[in-house]
C-alpha cells in the first residue's frame, strides 16, 4: 500500500503532540513516585550514588537498633547498681543502729536483718538482666556495641559481679555469724530446821548451857565437807553462833528470842548435819542445848508456788539481776516475802532472748545469747557448803555484732562496698553516655545520608506540577494547531464542489 502523504504542517504538529505526550508520561511518573530518578536509565550516576547512600543508611539503621538495645542493657545495670547502693546504705544504717545499743540480743537481731539485706542485694543483681544479658552477673556477660558497618569502631562494656556479695573483687560483704544458743539450769531446793537454846538470849554465853563447854567443837557437814566451830574461840555468844551459821554458803540463820531457838533455812541440794562434840568437857549434842548427837536439816525440791525465801539462797529485799555477754542489764527483780518461784520464772522468761521453764525443782534456761543471773545475796545458787560461786552462767556463741569492734569492722567493709558501687556506676555511666552519643551521631548520619540520596533522586513536586500544567497547555495548543493544519489541507475540496 502506497504511503500516505501528509503535509509538512500536519507532520510537525503530530511530532509536537508525540513529544508532549512523552513528556507528560515522564512527569506523571515523577508525580506518582515522587522521584525524578526511578531507575538507572533515568540518570545512572545519580541512581547508583543514591543507592549507595541509602544502602549505608540501611546498614547504620540496623546498627542503630543494636545500639538502642545496648543502651537499655546498660540502663538496666545502672538501675540495678542504684538500687543495690540503696540496699548497702540500708545495711550501713543497720550496723549503725546496732552501735546505738549495748544489748547483745538486740545486736544479734541486727545481724539477721543485715544478712537479709545481703540476700536482697544478690537477688537484685540477678534480676538486673535485659534480654538475657546481665552486666551485674560477672564473666560471660560482656556487652559489645558496634558503631560502624565494618565493625572497626566498637565498645566493650565489661560486667561486674554483684550476684555473690562475698566475692573479693565485688562487694566483699560476708554474711554475719548470727551466733548460737546456750542452755543452763539451777536448782530450787529448800528446807528448815531449828536449834533450841532454851533460856538464852542473843547475847548469852553458850557455855551457860549445861552441856556446852569452852573447847567443844560444833561441826556442820554436807556433801562437800565439814565446817568446825570451836566454842569460846570461833563462837562465844548465841549471836556468834547465829552469825557463823549465817555465814555458811547457801544457809540463812536467825535467832528468835521468843522461842529461844535458832531457825536455819537451807538452799543446799543435800542434807545439812549439825553436831557438837564433848572435846572441851561438855556433853555431845545435836547442836542445840541438849539432845542427840546429830541434827539433820533435810531439803526437798521446791514447787512452783513456793516462796523464794523458803530457800536459804533468798531473803526479802534481795535483787536478782540479769546481764548479757556485753554486761548489758535487761532486767532486775527485787524479791519480797511473797515472791514465788513461778514469779521468778516469769521474770526470767520475759527477758528478750531468754526462755525459762520450771520442772522437778529445776529452772531450765535457753538463751539466744550469753546471760548471767546474779543476786545481791551471796547465798544465791550456792548448792553446797563448798560452792565457790552462785551466779548462773549461760554461754552461747556470740554473733558478729556482739562488740563495737565487730560492728566497726563491718562498717569498714560496707564503706569499701559503697566505693566499689560508685566506681561501677561511674563506669556504667561513662559507657552509657558513649553509646547514647554514638546513637545520636548515627541517627544524624543516617538522616544526612538519606537527605543526600534524596537530593539526587527526589522530584520537586511543585516543579513537576507546573510542568504538567504547561504540558497540558502545550498539548491543547498542539491539538489546535493540528486542527488548523488539517483545515488548510481541506481547502482543496472546494475545487470539487
Amino acid at each position: 500500500m502506497p504511503d500516505i502523504v501528509l503535509s509538512s504542517a500536519v507532520r510537525d504538529n503530530l511530532l509536537s503532540l508525540k513529544n508532549t505526550a512523552t513528556l507528560q508520561e515522564l512527569t506523571q511518573t515523577r508525580l506518582a513516585t515522587g522521584l525524578k530518578v526511578n531507575s538507572a536509565l533515568d540518570n545512572p550516576n545519580s541512581y547508583f550514588t543514591a543507592q549507595s547512600l541509602n544502602d549505608r543508611a540501611g546498614d547504620l539503621s540496623n546498627l542503630l537498633d543494636n545500639m538502642g538495645q545496648a543502651v537499655q542493657t546498660i540502663r538496666s545495670a545502672d538501675k540495678g547498681i542504684t538500687s543495690i547502693t540503696k540496699l548497702v546504705e540500708s545495711a550501713k544504717a543497720i550496723a549503725n543502729q546496732a552501735l546505738q545499743t549495748s544489748s547483745e540480743y538486740d545486736r544479734k537481731q541486727f545481724t539477721s536483718r543485715y544478712n537479709d539485706i545481703l540476700t536482697q542485694i544478690e537477688d537484685m543483681a540477678r534480676d538486673s538482666s535485659y534480654k538475657g544479658k546481665n552486666l551485674l552477673a560477672g564473666v560471660g556477660n560482656e556487652l559489645e556495641v558496634i558503631f560502624n558497618e565494618d565493625s572497626t569502631s566498637n565498645l566493650t562494656v565489661n560486667p561486674v559481679d554483684f550476684t555473690d556479695t562475698t566475692l573479693d573483687d565485688g562487694l566483699n560483704l560476708d554474711d554475719l555469724n548470727t551466733g548460737g544458743t546456750g542452755t543452763s539450769s539451777f536448782n530450787m531446793y529448800g528446807g528448815n530446821s531449828t536449834l533450841a537454846l532454851t533460856g538464852l538470849q542473843a547475847s548469852s554465853d553458850l557455855t551457860s548451857l549445861g552441856d556446852w563447854a569452852a573447847g567443844d567443837i560444833v561441826s556442820i557437814t554436807d556433801s562437800s565437807g565439814t565446817t568446825n566451830l570451836t566454842v569460846g574461840t570461833d563462837i562465844t555468844t548465841v549471836q556468834d553462833y547465829v552469825d557463823a551459821v549465817n555465814n555458811l554458803t547457801g544457809v540463812h540463820a536467825t535467832f528468835d528470842e521468843s522461842t529461844d531457838s535458832i531457825s536455819i533455812t537451807s538452799g543446799l541440794d543435800n542434807p545439812l548435819y549439825i553436831s557438837k562434840d564433848n572435846t572441851g568437857g561438855g556433853t555431845a549434842t545435836d547442836g542445840s542445848a541438849t539432845g542427840g548427837t546429830t541434827s539433820t536439816l533435810a531439803v526437798t525440791a521446791l514447787s512452783s508456788t513456793a516462796t523464794l525465801i523458803s530457800s536459804g539462797g533468798f531473803q526479802a529485799g534481795d535483787t536478782i539481776t540479769i546481764t548479757d555477754g556485753n554486761a548489758y542489764e535487761p532486767a532486775s527483780l527485787e524479791i519480797d516475802a511473797d515472791t514465788t518461784i513461778s514469779d521468778l520464772v516469769s521474770f526470767i522468761d520475759n527477758v528478750k532472748g531468754l526462755d525459762a521453764s520450771f520442772s522437778g525443782g529445776s529452772i531450765s534456761l535457753i538463751g539466744e545469747v550469753s546471760f548471767n543471773i546474779t543476786s545481791s545475796n551471796t547465798d544465791f545458787n550456792r548448792m553446797t557448803l563448798g560452792s565457790a560461786s552462785g551466779s548462773v552462767a549461760l554461754s552461747a556463741t556470740a554473733s558478729e555484732f556482739k562488740t563495737d569492734t565487730d560492728i566497726d569492722r563491718t562498717l569498714q567493709a560496707i564503706n569499701a562496698a559503697l566505693d566499689e558501687l560508685r566506681s561501677a556506676a561511674r563506669s556504667m555511666g561513662t559507657s552509657l553516655s558513649t553509646v547514647e552519643i554514638r546513637t545520636d551521631f548515627t541517627e544524624n548520619l543516617i538522616n544526612t545520608l538519606e537527605i543526600g540520596a534524596g537530593h539526587l533522586t527526589i522530584a520537586d513536586m511543585n516543579t513537576e506540577g507546573a510542568n504538567m500544567l504547561a504540558l497540558q497547555t502545550r498539548q491543547q495548543l498542539s491539538s489546535t494547531a493540528l486542527s488548523l493544519a488539517n483545515q488548510a489541507d481541506q481547502s482543496v475540496l472546494s475545487l470539487f464542489g
